[in-house]
């Protein structure tokens, strides 16, 4: 009897040891996440509210537009690169993510709005607009409410309306995504919890990307996509944003894509785990002179093709500056 309790008091003190580890650690990891969130980054005054943003380089401006899970951080890691090629990147929190507040009108065309707003006041005219993922609605609606304003349309791995009569590419993610994301949401421990214990499931249901490519990426490719997973925490700070962003396909009615007048690239792959290669190809069809790039796998990140993905967006940018 006595060695039993012996037993069970050494188990339990085992238990609190590993679980003040546990708390240690996340402690520690949300503390660098959440102060990467803050550097480099501003909040402008503009018509349209405040906005969060940061910038590198100098040359042509391109505005990047974060997907889902984003904020400023997510979209400079991506565009960052881009400052080496005479390119001024504009990297910005959408509506509820970070340090931009979410107003009572969060639509796509509001945000369209409020990106225009973010030029004025940065006294740009004109500029390439990138939008990724649930970032692309609203980059464009940019290009259709502000024609003037842009220069080149860049839209990554869309979320975008397409008909009924279009057929999937591949049968997307979205309903677990929507299920898992929402338990995830609000809480920075579930999330890191998950990207430790189930990171291929992170991988496979958050970025809707099959983990097994990993396993064939270079170093690269795999760095890149840890930073994606590591870097939508804290998730407490973008949940305003996230939850706009949860099922935002099956709200998107149909834009007048044929009045799109910026030259335009759209990329995406046909195993999207949130199934874009159907739509991208079909609003790549219906903006006069857009170029479709698309991928037999990749995912919703684009592995294995990354190289090739920002040599066309800096072709396109290039060649489409304002003089």
């Amino acid at each position: 009897m006595k060695r039993s309790h012996s037993v069970a008091l050494a188990t339990v003190a085992a238990l609190g040891v590993a679980a003040a580890a546990i708390h240690a650690r996340f402690t520690s990891d949300l503390a660098l996440a959440v102060d990467r969130t803050a550097q480099g980054s501003v909040v402008i005054a503009t018509r349209c509210g405040p906005i969060e943003y940061q910038e590198a380089g100098q040359g042509t401006p391109l505005l990047m537009v974060h997907g889902s899970g984003g904020g400023h951080d997510q979209g400079m890691a991506f565009a960052r690169v881009f400052a080496q090629h005479s390119i001024r990147v504009i990297a910005m929190s959408r509506f509820g993510y970070l340090r931009t507040p979410r107003p009572a009108d969060a639509s796509p065309e509001a945000q369209a709005d409020a990106h225009a707003c973010l030029l004025d006041a940065m006294g740009i005219a004109k500029a390439a607009v990138m939008g990724a993922s649930a970032g692309a609605p609203s980059a464009l609606q940019t290009a259709i409410r502000h024609p003037d304003r842009v220069s080149a349309l860049v839209l990554l791995v869309p979320i975008v309306y397409k008909p009924r009569t279009v057929a999937e590419s591949a049968p997307p993610l979205s309903d677990r995504f929507d299920a898992l994301l929402m338990r995830l949401l609000g809480s920075d421990f579930l999330f890191w919890a998950g990207l430790h214990a189930a990171r291929d499931q992170v991988i496979r249901y958050v970025l809707a990307t099959p983990p097994e490519l990993l396993a064939a990426a270079s170093a690269e490719e795999r760095a890149r996509v840890d930073t994606m997973a590591e870097g939508i925490l804290p998730v407490s700070t973008r949940a305003a944003g996230l939850r706009d962003d949860t099922g935002l396909g099956k709200r998107l009615g149909s834009y007048p894509l044929a009045s799109v007048r910026a030259p335009t690239l759209v990329i995406s792959a046909r195993d999207d785990g949130f199934g874009t290669y159907a739509g991208a190809e079909y609003t790549a069809s219906q903006i006069a002179g857009a170029k479709f790039l698309g991928f037999a796998g990749g995912g919703h990140l684009w592995v294995g093709h990354d190289g090739e993905v920002r040599a066309q967006i800096v072709e396109l940018i290039k060649r489409s500056a304002p003089p």
